[in-house]
């Protein structure tokens, strides 16, 4: 058997491919921890103990109860017919159920307050006229004559609700690995942060999902130069080295020489004269 225990969150819709809306149930299950295994020969019966929802403070014998593990607030037992691997400390999380499965979810019912045979029971009332004033919510007779008292089991105005229900046949629409959230098709018991058993049958195994692997990219194949022969390769490096030594040597500057610039003796009137 499969079980685990969450905490009921709200209800909402998912629109599938088709374009149909399927109304859910959000349930945020786990993670949860196997605190007990309980066998035959011990206790007279299988049964696994699951702890949820951790507290600050617990009383010292449930604290030594659960030595080695969180202080969980919910301790619920689920019994098992076969024998399988399960042993106190073990992780329950949702990946041990698939998308499509039936499960059974078990809750306790929203209270409702003291209410009417009506409202409670679903009876039809009295009518409206004819001699009924007053009576169309009335119950009407409640004993019989020959007893002359009430029997038990009678159904009557009452408190209404805080009942455990158990709604069969709920199919997992979504799971969400990362928030550990169950879609449920339909409605579950209880109230938002209620508790909430989900059980179905089956082992409990782990689904590994496997991660995205990297593209395999496949390497080129370089094709070899052709072979060159040896007068081609002793050309090429003397090529080669003919520009490494030009650009290595550093061009020539032309020395220029200084050129003596004789001053201008100007003639005087008198030599001109002469």
């Amino acid at each position: 058997m499969k079980f685990i225990l969450g905490r009921k969150l709200n209800m909402s819709q998912i629109f599938k491919d088709d374009g149909r809306v399927v109304p859910v149930t959000v349930v945020q299950a786990g993670p949860c921890h196997i605190t007990q295994v309980k066998t035959i020969d011990k206790d007279g019966y299988q049964a696994v103990q699951v702890g949820y929802l951790e507290k600050k403070k617990i009383f010292k014998s449930v604290l030594g109860h659960l030595k080695g593990l969180p202080k969980y607030r919910y301790l619920k037992e689920f019994k098992i017919d076969t024998e399988q691997e399960l042993a106190r400390g073990k992780e329950l999380k949702v990946n041990i159920f698939e998308i499509g499965e039936k499960v059974k979810a078990v809750g306790i019912s929203k209270g409702k307050g003291f209410q009417g045979v009506v409202k409670r029971h679903g009876f039809h009332g009295s009518p409206a006229s004819h001699g009924h004033k007053d009576q169309l919510r009335m119950p009407g007779s409640i004993g019989s004559t020959d007893a002359a008292r009430v029997f038990k089991g009678k159904r009557m105005a009452g408190r209404m609700g805080t009942d455990r229900v158990t709604v069969s046949n709920l199919e997992i629409i979504d799971i969400d690995l990362e928030m550990n959230l169950i879609y449920l098709k339909g409605a579950v018991p209880g109230t938002r942060d209620s508790l909430i058993m989900i059980r179905t049958e089956g082992e409990i195994k782990e689904i590994v999902i496997s991660e995205p692997q990297p593209e395999i990219v496949e390497p080129v194949e370089v094709q070899p130069e052709e072979v060159k022969s040896e007068e081609a390769k002793s050309k090429d490096e003397a090529k080669e080295e003919k520009e490494v030594k030009e650009v290595i040597e550093e061009p020539k500057v032309e020395e220029k020489k200084d050129e003596v610039i004789e001053p201008k003796v100007e003639e005087t009137p008198k030599e001109k004269n002469k």
